[in-house]
């Protein structure tokens, strides 16, 4: 603290955001730890870590968006994997910075917590907060190339490693203004280099729905794929984009735009006809996935204006069960963003706000809307009540089948199911249980497994859709009942009401989803996928949850023989064997796992040696739940177009 307060008194005075020079930047502390320790920056060295650069790189052309001086934004993924970020903001200073006597440019770059985003004047609000941001990915590239316009000319300097290789220079003169940041991250550092584009390009639309005017663009040189982004109606066409797969309850999204005490509140909801509630959080750009005070602020309002109405209307009076907050929430879509001066989050992802002045400020400005919506609109304000009691109704409802389930295990002296072969060892770190698709497939896996860290549950066909399912049909649903008692997890309610999973009993820390590798068996994996990410997404946020691989194909001519998972394995085997007389060589298709024989499912699905299993885990669970929504749902034509514009990438059988 004493060398901020240091720093800022070495600083002058600076009156407007236009006065945007050298000692506007202040430095706090040197760049020496990064490259030893790069995970206490961006996180981790894998794929999310290397993505996390471009983020960061972006993020200071978003700031200066929020500052009102930029309205184009580029990310470039180049041949190499190497990455440009252009905006037409102010530019970075190039000045010299009188304390530390060398340009503004080489401080921001080169010196940890380095950034205008310490001086309110020159950022009322930064999503980059402690301001590590473009000098942690200058340390963590080999090569970075800033290139800035402003004061008509155009400026350059180059750098390796968070080194520079030369002072600033002037390459030219320049009628615009802005910056180009391009850099190549380190190879010595980073598990992989290789960018996907998918991933880069869902954040560039979300960041495009959060910054309403912005233009916001993203090409692939690798590919020539490219796209551009521009939202004029913000988090109102965000929420229609992810309720895009659900019948909608009310016509159009609720809006709340405003500001109170220098906290800008920005709030779209819509409720639909599905039973998940759906809330996303923002600050600063920040996607916060634990929520925080501003969620905790929208929550309140939610309950409180929605209670007060139904109260007010006579419409709770003949519900016998009491109301929670949850049931407020069902089948709601919302995203609620924040723009805070100075925010506070819990721990160094920035998962949670922890400003608790944020939650009143939300909770009032929402409140207010929600108000003037029911006054406005008293029919779609009554049907979202009635669905509030249809939510309350079920929940007890899906209470009382849940117990009747855990009173049933615990009278049967907490039996496992019938089908279930359990594994011989009670160790759920080493055990593991095989979710198979149908009798005939269970029985060779029986046969074939370690029976004394290998459990196999056969699924009777196709298990219940839980998208289109009341809580309460789930637990009388005999193979999703089987599933909760193998697992020998449950469903509890915490102290507010809500509905969580405790897992601490959990018996298998490997879940495997095994079925057939046809069309079929892809239907009923996306099924068991679903009721996991609907009613156990801690088990997929912990890592237990694996999908087998089975072959395809077995290749064979005379005595060799090759296993092949796809086509381009089939074609290459084929060639491989024969030569000039392809004819020669069969080639076996597997449908179906019963098709395999004990020893041969074994060896290429089971054999924790040789096998190979597929974690599933949620790079982006709001992304998950509107493909969930389209795919389980029933929307037919978005889930047309989704599989119109991917079937060429999916295995179809003839």
């Amino acid at each position: 603290m004493d060398m901020v307060k240091e720093t800022q008194e070495n600083l002058q005075d600076s009156n407007s955001a236009d006065d945007y020079g050298a000692d506007n930047i202040q430095a706090l502390e040197g760049l020496e730890a990064v490259r030893k320790r790069p995970g206490m920056y961006i996180g981790s060295t894998d794929t999310k870590g290397l993505h996390h650069l471009v983020w960061e790189a972006v993020d200071n052309s978003i700031d200066e968006h929020l500052a009102g001086y930029c309205s184009h934004i580029e990310v470039i993924v180049h041949a190499d994997n190497s990455i440009t970020v252009k905006d037409n903001g102010r530019g970075i200073p190039t000045g010299m910075h009188h304390k530390l006597q060398k340009s503004a440019l080489e401080v921001v770059m080169t010196v940890l917590h380095a950034g205008g985003k310490f001086d309110k004047n020159t950022y009322k609000v930064s999503g980059g907060l402690h301001g590590v941001g473009i000098s942690c990915v200058n340390a963590l590239s080999d090569y970075l190339r800033a290139e800035i316009h402003r004061e008509g000319k155009i400026f350059v300097q180059e750098f390796a490693k968070g080194k520079p290789l030369g002072d600033v220079r002037v390459i030219g003169e320049s009628s615009t203004t802005g910056t180009i940041i391009t850099f190549r991250p380190d190879a010595t550092i980073f598990e992989t280099l290789i960018y996907e584009y998918e991933l880069l390009v869902r954040r560039v639309k979300e960041l495009s729905y959060l910054n309403k005017g912005l233009h916001i663009s993203m090409l692939d040189e690798r590919t020539g794929k490219a796209e551009s982004f521009f939202s004029e109606g913000g988090l109102q066409e965000f929420v229609r984009y992810l309720d895009g797969a659900k019948k909608p309850l009310i016509a159009d999204p609720i809006y709340v735009m405003t500001r109170r005490d220098d906290v800008e509140v920005e709030v779209a909801m819509i409720y639909n006809e599905s039973y998940q509630e759906n809330i996303y959080s923002y600050v600063n750009n920040i996607h916060t996935r634990e929520g925080g005070t501003h969620v905790r602020g929208f929550r309140s309002a939610l309950a409180r204006v929605f209670k007060q109405y139904g109260e007010d209307s006579g419409a709770f009076k003949k519900l016998k069960e009491e109301i929670s907050g949850e049931d407020f929430r069902e089948g709601l879509t919302a995203v609620v963003s924040v723009k805070v001066p100075e925010p506070q989050f819990k721990g160094q992802t920035k998962g949670e706000l922890g400003n608790s002045e944020v939650t009143s400020i939300v909770s009032q400005c929402v409140g207010d809307v929600l108000k003037n919506f029911c006054e406005e609109n008293p029919r779609e304000a009554r049907r979202i009540v009635d669905k509030v009691i249809l939510a309350a109704t079920a929940r007890h409802a899906a209470r009382k089948a849940r117990e009747m389930v855990q009173r049933k295990n615990v009278l049967a002296g907490g039996g496992l199911p019938g089908k279930l072969a359990d594994c011989s060892s009670k160790d759920p770190h080493e055990s593991e249980v095989f979710l198979v698709e149908g009798d005939s497939a269970g029985g060779t896996a029986k046969q074939g497994r370690n029976r004394h860290i290998q459990a196999i549950l056969p699924l009777r066909g196709k298990i219940l859709n839980v998208e289109k399912a009341m809580e309460h049909k789930i637990y009388e649903n005999e193979e999703i009942k089987n599933i909760f008692t193998a697992l020998g997890v449950s469903i509890e309610e915490d102290d507010n009401g809500d509905r969580i999973l405790n897992i601490n009993k959990l018996r298998y820390h490997k879940v495997v989803i095994m079925t057939d590798a046809d069309v079929d068996g892809s239907h009923i994996t996306t099924l068991i996928l679903t009721f996991f990410f609907r009613y156990m997404k801690p088990l997929i946020e912990n890592g237990n949850i694996y999908i087998a691989a089975p072959p395809l194909y077995l290749i064979k001519k005379g005595k060799n023989e090759r296993y092949c998972w796809n086509e381009e394995e089939r074609r290459a085997a084929t060639e491989e064997f024969g030569g000039n007389n392809e004819s020669a060589v069969k080639v076996q298709r597997y449908k179906g796992l019963g098709e395999m024989n004990a020893e041969q499912l074994w060896e290429t699905t089971m054999d924790p040696e040789r096998r190979m299993l597929r974690l599933v885990n949620i790079d982006d669970a709001m992304e998950a739940d509107r493909v969930f929504s389209m795919l389980m749902g029933d929307e037919v034509p978005p889930r047309r177009q989704f599989i119109e514009e991917n079937a060429k990438y999916a295995n179809v059988d003839a």
